[in-house]
């Protein structure tokens, strides 16, 4: 079984900075891609940053310049640097993983995480 544990998460003021880990353990054979989504009260869940096994990115443009994501595959381990926070941002944080579980067998993983809550005061 794999899961996923995010921390960092917590109150600050806008313009502040916050940095969310997200560290995947258990069966895991290989990870291709990481992230992070996030859910504001009454939204539906969206995508804020994305990083494949092979370096590639990719930002939802409401954070580009401002969130930078990273990744210890050593570790299995991501990270979104969260810079210039605006109150817009207040949300419950969701780490993301795909990938393949095993051995024994082999199978296609996605997990989520339990979320961390990020809110930005005006």
């Amino acid at each position: 079984q794999v899961q996923l544990l995010e921390s960092g998460g917590g109150l600050v003021q806008a313009g502040g900075s916050l940095r969310l880990s997200c560290a995947a353990s258990g069966n895991i054979f290989s990870i291709n891609a990481m992230g992070w989504y996030r859910q504001a009260l009454g939204n539906e869940r969206e995508l804020v940053a994305i990083l494949t096994s092979g370096g590639s990115t990719n930002y939802v443009d409401f954070v580009k310049g401002r969130f930078t994501i990273s990744r210890d595959n050593a570790k299995n381990t991501v990270y979104l640097q969260m810079n210039s926070l605006k109150p817009e941002d207040t949300a419950v944080y969701y780490c993301y993983a795909a990938g393949i579980a095993g051995p024994p067998g082999y199978k296609y993983l996605e997990v989520w995480g339990q979320g961390t809550l990020v809110t930005v005061s005006s």
